[in-house]
């Protein structure tokens, strides 16, 4: 989508109230439609997520790649329909994120192991592999018309209390997951985010050869 077109679709958006709006990205070079119509939203619909489609999206982050395959990810998810769990859950998150993630039908969070299981050392790129995993559960969500959005304002220590995680383990995000809902059902000033433009660095400001801040030459326009 041109740049133009994304800000009218944004400006009808806004003035209509479109249920279940899409924002896709407006990129500098192509890449694949998942990604650009990958986004954070606070607007969640009240549709349930269907168990079978959810277990899918776990089924994506189990097959994502993870430093000798020690797939150090684990997950607590609550959803509307477990209330108790879903209270739990929503009360670990800070107040800023608890006002809009309320709607969410499906609440989780992710959780990296420390060390190595084959030999007990520390394992450097934990956090990284799970959000490698994270990543490929939303990718999942995408293709199914879901929306995911991750979000670090939780409390770990409130986290560790309500569910029981053990020493060796560390709460890495919270995560929102639901279809998308209007965006005019939130308050104004979520609203107005929801409704901002998308925005990201240019890969000329982060790709380098040679030597750190050197534009790598495919990257330059």
């Amino acid at each position: 989508m041109h740049r133009l077109g994304c800000l009218n679709h944004l400006r009808r958006a806004h003035e209509k109230g479109i249920k279940g709006m899409q924002k896709a990205a407006v990129t500098d070079y192509p890449v694949h439609e998942l990604i650009r119509n990958r986004w954070s939203p606070r607007a969640f619909s009240n549709k349930s997520v269907e168990p079978a489609v959810l277990a899918s999206l776990f089924e994506a982050a189990r097959w994502a790649a993870s430093s000798y395959n020690e797939q150090p990810w684990s997950y607590l998810v609550a959803t509307k329909d477990d209330a108790e769990n879903y209270k739990k859950m929503l009360g670990v998150l800070v107040e800023f994120n608890a006002k809009w993630a309320k709607n969410a039908p499906v609440l989780a969070i992710s959780v990296a192991h420390r060390n190595f299981s084959h030999n007990g050392t520390p394992n450097p790129v934990a956090v990284h592999d799970v959000g490698a995993a994270n990543a490929q559960l939303t990718a999942e969500a995408t293709s199914r018309g879901l929306l995911v959005h991750q979000m670090a304002g939780f409390s770990h220590d409130r986290a560790r209390k309500a569910f029981g995680i053990p020493e060796g383990w560390d709460p890495v995000s919270a995560i929102a997951i639901g279809y998308p809902g209007d965006p005019q059902s939130l308050p104004e000033d979520f609203r107005n985010s929801e409704l901002a433009p998308r925005t990201r660095k240019p890969i000329q400001e982060f790709v380098m050869t040679g030597s750190w801040g050197h534009t790598a030459p495919f990257a330059s326009k």
